[in-house]
């Protein structure tokens, strides 16, 4: 699913709970997609709520990290990431820890047809399989998986996936167009 609110009932029109989509057969939920950060304004502190609602609905949730243009080219790319990790696990215990997949979106990338190169995105990865290991443990850092997501396409695929610590990819117009994705698909092998 692409998302999931944090309160298992109530009256919150529009919004669907852990406990609905686990009733659904839905295994993963993304919390803190990019587009949920910016344009409908999430911040932090709710996309660690969904985080928490998602294990408790047990729900593997893949939590979305990335910056901006504007953190990027102000040296800041880095610590907003990190900000966003610390703010989502710090509350969990390794074991919950140990269900959630993280996904690298670098925003200026998404939709823009701009890619991060494959060493851009190795920092990043490294950057967070750190914090995974330091908020975490070694042992659940070492078993996470890490996704790239930003403008990903056949053409750039297998370059994306060759990457030490991108053990996947979160795909997201080129899923719309079948031929597209199947090129993704056959590009990670």
């Amino acid at each position: 699913a692409q998302d999931l609110f944090y309160e298992e009932s109530g009256a919150f029109t529009g919004e669907i709970s852990g406990g609905m989509l686990a009733e659904l057969g839905v295994r993963y939920v993304l919390a803190g997609h990019s587009e949920r950060r910016h344009v409908i304004g999430e911040g932090n502190e709710l996309v660690a709520r969904k985080l928490e609602s998602a294990l408790a609905a047990g729900l593997l949730p893949i939590l979305c990290v990335g910056e901006l243009l504007a953190e990027r080219e102000s040296g800041r790319a880095e610590e907003t990431v990190l900000c966003q990790l610390r703010s989502a696990l710090e509350p969990l215990s390794a074991g919950e820890c140990s269900k959630t997949v993280v996904a690298y979106e670098p925003v200026w990338a998404i939709g823009t047809g701009k890619t991060a190169t494959p060493e851009d995105a190795s920092l990043m990865h490294r950057v967070i399989r750190g914090a995974l290991k330091d908020l975490c443990g070694k042992d659940v850092s070492d078993k996470t998986a890490i996704l790239y997501g930003g403008s990903v396409k056949p053409s750039n695929a297998a370059e994306l996936c060759a990457v030490p610590d991108v053990d996947g990819l979160l795909v997201g117009g080129a899923s719309l167009d079948a031929e597209s994705f199947l090129g993704i698909v056959y590009a990670r092998g």
